[in-house]
């Protein structure tokens, strides 16, 4: 099932990070180890803070398994076209 996510509400993000690292039995040291950031990141991310850097973002949703799509009404176009 897929979540839409607007720009104004990183904390839906960062609720869902830690819905998934409670169900994985993770602490956010435990979490932050696998992803191979800091704790405090993972205290920041789950608590809605809007400065995140994206690498550090992808980092932490990969270790929960969790991926990022991208949807527009011209991802269609952009998909097929060589010169994207």
């Amino acid at each position: 099932m897929a979540v839409i996510i607007g720009i104004s509400s990183i904390k839906t993000i960062g609720n869902a990070a830690q819905f998934h690292r409670r169900l994985a039995g993770l602490s956010r040291i435990e979490l932050a180890d696998i992803a191979g950031v800091g704790k405090t990141v993972i205290y920041d991310l789950e608590n809605g803070k809007e400065t995140l850097r994206l690498k550090t973002l992808l980092k932490i949703l990969a270790a929960l398994n969790i991926s990022l799509t991208l949807d527009s009404p011209l991802m269609d176009r952009f998909e097929g076209d060589e010169d994207a």
